[in-house]
């Protein structure tokens, strides 16, 4: 009598496997409100600084907030907010992602690697798998808002975000400075075909504010984004000054907006947090 084994081909536990993905996926994102990419054109506009600021503004407004880094092959959020460890998994198997504090919860591939200086040698499929574990099998739980840097340029993080998150919105970063807003606008055109909103603009680095006469100092430029805006029909979020405490507080893992909270950058984070909830 031959036996009869019920066993799924390979080929079909795969594509259960995926399957299961996927339904994780939009178990998780059906609890989170508003999903919102931070994006650059370029590098060294401050893209991961303005996420991690942002992060910290809505979540100081009582907002439940998730900052998810996507940025694999140059994450910095975890050292920013002077996050240290490895994740945890809870017993259904889910992943729990750092708390920051009781209203932000942070996510970084950081969170998975004991070395912090090991390089992270991933081609496309490795990512989009990776990007789709940190939505589908974390436990974010209910959000307000989910910010997702993302590495600068129109490459494979941006383009998961896109096909994951059919209505993630995009937040574009950059500089006074021309070069800056000549990839910031291929940014545009890249939200634009794949049919994702931006929600606006934000022009980071914009003037440093002499400290011993007050005036202020367009170091890279000033007003090239809120021409871009302009130009292209967009909102203009907000102009963030170039301040030196700014990058020490992000080298020394230390919140910025805690330590001066009554400053010019402080304040403008929080205007930005205030303009993003109420478009959303």
């Amino acid at each position: 009598m031959v036996q009869i084994m019920n066993k799924v081909p390979e080929k079909d536990g795969k594509k259960e496997k995926q399957r299961q993905h996927e339904a994780n996926v939009r178990v998780s994102l059906g609890k989170i409100k508003n999903k919102i990419i931070v994006m650059s054109g370029k590098g060294g506009v401050g893209k991961s600084s303005v996420a991690v600021n942002l992060s910290i503004a809505l979540s100081k407004k009582g907002f439940q907030v998730g900052l998810m880094d996507v940025d694999l092959h140059g994450p910095d959020v975890l050292r920013m907010l002077g996050l240290k460890g490895t994740v945890e998994v809870t017993g259904d198997r889910k992943i729990s992602p750092l708390a920051y504090s009781k209203n932000l919860k942070v996510l970084s591939i950081e969170s998975f690697t004991p070395n912090k200086d090991e390089a992270i040698i991933w081609r496309g499929p490795l990512k989009y798998s990776a990007i789709q574990q940190f939505i589908g099998e974390v436990y974010w739980g209910d959000l307000d808002f989910l910010l997702i840097d993302s590495p600068p340029g129109t490459g494979d993080e941006p383009l998961t975000i896109a096909q994951m998150i059919p209505d993630a919105k995009a937040v574009i970063v950059t500089t006074p400075q021309e070069i800056s807003l000549a990839d910031v606008r291929k940014s545009i055109h890249f939200c634009r075909t794949v049919k994702m909103e931006i929600l606006g603009i934000v022009e980071n680095m914009s003037g440093f504010k002499c400290p011993h006469c007050g005036e202020s100092i367009g170091l890279f430029g000033s007003g090239g984004g809120e021409k871009t805006a302009c130009d292209m029909r967009l909102t203009m979020l907000g102009k963030i000054p170039f301040d030196p405490k700014l990058v020490a507080c992000g080298d020394a893992g230390i919140s910025y907006q805690d330590k001066y909270e009554d400053s010019d950058v402080t304040r403008a984070f929080s205007e930005i947090a205030e303009k993003l909830s109420r478009l959303l």
